[in-house]
């Protein structure tokens, strides 16, 4: 049975988690659900608690303070091997002196599983992360996207409600890791497991989750979907980690027909996303996306333009990315998909740039 997609049934709460190591306090009020079928990533800076708050749910540390609860049971006193939850590593953990077939076997093994289930089982999964022909080549024998399918292999044959994947794929390079996404999307929905997977990389989160959870210095910034977290950042912060953004400062407060009023060195902008405190004008931050922006002379009032002049210009394959100077000294970049025969501005030109007030948010410093 498929059950590879989302439900809104909760699997996963924890309600006003903290946890402290001594006088540190590594999480703050820690309030998140994972529903059942979910992909969901915690994501941030290297020390913002992501893998302690992991370890958490799979068992490894105790909360300090707060609940959490699994399928509606509170866990607080199981432990790891207790709980519907099974654990992939970033080194694997596999054992060199097994082959596939046995690594994969091993847990089940464990619990007692009779021979018969355990190879049927065993070979179902090999099946599902496409090693069945491998399932007697030893460890040593495998390329690292084939030991992370087997590391998956061995958690998901036991079953879990929650896999929990702590950078699974920071040893691997660049390719390979690409395509082992995709390929865990699809065994994800081929098994109906819940899937929690820390990363500090962008780019995995945006591609692989139904949602984010973005993590700052112990406490939750943010959770979206990823396309609403990129476009609608709520916080600076948020905006400035994930991707990269063009951030003009200036004094907001609140335009005659009700918007928000930004005024800058480059003149006054009027954007609509956002919010600034009433009350008299408040230091704040238009933030706009590089690919948002285009070189032309605006055509119509629901766009904003400014005159910039070309500092340098990085060619990418298929992207350029050019610096720029406002007028008003605003440094700036701008994102062009490259098509063969294009003419573009080159280095000391003067150029207009135009974008969408759709495209810019508003937020606090």
């Amino acid at each position: 049975m498929n059950r590879g997609i989302s439900s809104e049934t909760p699997l996963i709460e924890m309600s006003n988690g903290q946890k402290k190591f001594g006088l540190f306090q590594a999480l703050t009020n820690i309030d998140l659900t994972i529903n059942e079928g979910e992909i969901v990533t915690l994501l941030g800076p290297s020390g913002c608690g992501k893998t302690t708050l992991m370890r958490i749910i799979a068992g490894f540390e105790a909360l300090s303070s707060g609940s959490l609860k699994i399928d509606g049971k509170d866990v607080a006193a199981l432990p790891p091997e207790k709980r519907p939850v099974n654990m992939v590593f970033q080194r694997y953990a596999l054992f060199p002196h097994l082959d596939v077939f046995d690594n994969v076997a091993y847990g089940l093994k464990v619990k007692g599983v009779a021979r018969e289930e355990r190879r049927s089982r065993v070979q179902a999964m090999l099946k599902t992360v496409q090693m069945e022909s491998l399932a007697h080549r030893f460890i040593g024998e495998l390329s690292g996207g084939q030991c992370q399918r087997v590391a998956l292999a061995r958690a998901l044959v036991n079953g879990p409600r929650v896999l929990l994947l702590d950078e699974p794929l920071a040893a691997l390079d660049l390719k390979i890791r690409q395509h082992m996404l995709a390929e865990m999307k699809r065994i994800q929905m081929e098994t109906g497991a819940t899937f929690v997977y820390v990363t500090h990389d962008q780019d995995e989160a945006m591609i692989l989750s139904d949602r984010v959870v973005l993590i700052d210095r112990g406490r939750i910034v943010q959770v979206d979907k990823p396309q609403d977290m990129y476009f609608r950042p709520r916080t600076l912060f948020a905006a400035k980690f994930l991707g990269e953004t063009n951030l003009f400062e200036g004094k907001a407060g609140a335009s005659s027909d009700g918007q928000i009023l930004l005024q800058t060195p480059d003149g006054p902008f009027d954007i609509t996303a956002g919010a600034v405190p009433m009350g008299g004008a408040h230091t704040a931050v238009m933030s706009v996306r590089p690919e948002a922006m285009s070189f032309r002379r605006c055509a119509s009032q629901d766009d904003h333009e400014l005159e910039a002049e070309i500092d340098d210009v990085i060619f990418s394959g298929s992207r350029s990315f050019f610096h720029l100077v406002s007028r008003g000294g605003q440094k700036f970049r701008v994102q062009v998909q490259n098509l063969p025969g294009a003419e573009l501005p080159g280095t000391g030109d003067m150029v207009h740039v135009c974008w969408r007030k759709d495209s810019a948010i508003i937020l606090q410093p």
